[in-house]
């Protein structure tokens, strides 16, 4: 039995996708365990991209069980979406697996998250208006409705009319915004529901049952360390735990299944949305990396803000997760950069901060303090080998390492499949 976490060390869009992918040929079962259609993950498959929001990377193994967890939020429209975008790609998806227990986004969430975020004026958190905020606040409040009610005509009826009277009181009352109507939204929900009725199974037994027999199983989380409900920039954050824990809570399986974790980290630091940034680079240099990195929201197309790699962050994700290993993304985008920096500290008001903060206010004061590293102008995309990597990235690596007291197992060169340096085995 094997069981390993894959989470993202920063704010999201390390390039989770791809790694998961790769992970995926020795994985006999993936799981995405939390998060919505918020997410995005890019995987790239010889001359072919694929764009995800949903459904597990894996899926591109059609041996392989993928499976989408309790802990998710699920918007049946953008489910059925993509797997007629798969399907219409040549992508088999009848390896696909929903847990019955993961909650739906209504028409009423996408509407308020959206009415919500434009109320908040200047003080807005930066949400994909997506519904996942809405739902997730439903679940929690005990009044959402899961795939298992989804799937039931009578019990959807009966819960649907109950949630659409108190949203459409707000929709109207606080938004001014025109109601939903109940036949309307019912006639929509019960289409989707056929539609996904073959795929939904007891998601938490279908992965114990596997790890029982000894197999490998890959949880795959969306979003990042500093995003996380509890343990990020909050409120600047997501609804859900994209820490490694989330994935216990958001699969259904016990901590002591899980063997190892993998920390995801781009080489630089990038985030999307508002909130305090130390590492942010406002000059002609952080654009120079958003486009060589395409550093745009996979789901909203949204430039990113991009910044120097931040170990400050790291140490915090190696603390609130466990991770065991890294897996080093981007690499080649540094490429052509006379000199790097990596922050290694903060200062805030005369002190050396070590450890990520806990106070926003204090984050948002923070100067970054960096080790200053020299680059390498040589391309890296066709490297296979750690040895053969310019000195300068050795350099950067190690230090890397040294910093954060974990070691990198995997380093992309490159978005493709190919492109993949592996230090050592995961599986």
């Amino acid at each position: 039995m094997a069981a390993v976490v894959l989470i993202g060390t920063q704010w999201g869009d390390e390039g989770k996708g791809k790694i998961t992918d790769f992970l995926a040929e020795k994985a006999d079962m993936v799981v995405r365990y939390q998060g919505g259609n918020n997410a995005g993950h890019t995987v790239v498959i010889g001359k072919e991209t694929f764009k995800l929001h949903l459904i597990p990377s894996g899926i591109f193994y059609s041996e392989k069980v993928c499976v989408i967890g309790n802990g998710v939020v699920i918007d049946p429209k953008v489910l059925i979406e993509e797997l007629d975008y798969l399907d219409n790609r040549g992508v088999k998806t009848s390896n696909l697996k929903i847990s019955s227990s993961a909650h739906v986004i209504m028409p009423y969430h996408r509407i308020l998250d959206a009415l919500e975020e434009e109320s908040k004026g200047d003080k807005k958190i930066g949400t994909t208006k997506r519904g996942i905020g809405p739902a997730y606040k439903d679940k929690a409040s005990r009044t959402g409705i899961r795939i298992s009610d989804f799937l039931d005509k009578e019990d959807l009826a009966a819960k649907l009319q109950d949630n659409l009277k108190e949203k459409n009181l707000l929709i109207t009352k606080i938004y001014g915004h025109e109601p939903l109507k109940y036949e309307d939204v019912l006639e929509e929900c019960l289409m989707y529901a056929e539609r996904i009725r073959p795929y939904v199974v007891d998601a938490s037994l279908e992965i114990n049952n596997c790890l029982a027999d000894g197999k490998k199983v890959l949880f795959e989380g969306a979003q990042g360390t500093l995003l996380d409900l509890d343990h990020g920039t909050y409120p600047y954050v997501t609804s859900s735990n994209p820490i490694a824990g989330g994935a216990c809570v958001g699969a259904g399986v016990g901590p002591t299944r899980i063997s190892k974790v993998v920390g995801v980290v781009k080489a630089y630091t990038t985030r999307v949305g508002e909130g305090p940034f130390p590492t942010e680079l406002t000059c002609q240099m952080g654009e120079l990396i958003r486009e060589k990195g395409g550093e745009y929201g996979t789901t909203t197309g949204r430039p990113r803000r991009c910044g120097w790699l931040d170990v400050v962050i790291m140490r915090y994700a190696v603390r609130v997760s466990g991770i065991s290993d890294f897996a080093f993304t981007k690499l080649d985008v540094l490429t052509g950069i006379e000199s790097l920096k990596i922050c290694t500290g903060y200062r805030y008001q005369g002190q050396i901060l070590r450890e990520f903060p806990q106070s926003l206010k204090v984050l948002a004061e923070c100067e970054a303090i960096y080790e200053e590293m020299p680059g390498w102008q040589e391309d890296l995309t066709g490297i296979t080998e750690y040895a053969q990597l310019p000195v300068q990235a050795q350099n950067y690596i190690q230090r890397f390492e040294e910093l954060t007291g974990v070691s990198v197992t995997m380093l992309a060169v490159g978005p493709g499949r190919d492109q993949t340096i592996v230090r050592g085995d995961i599986f």
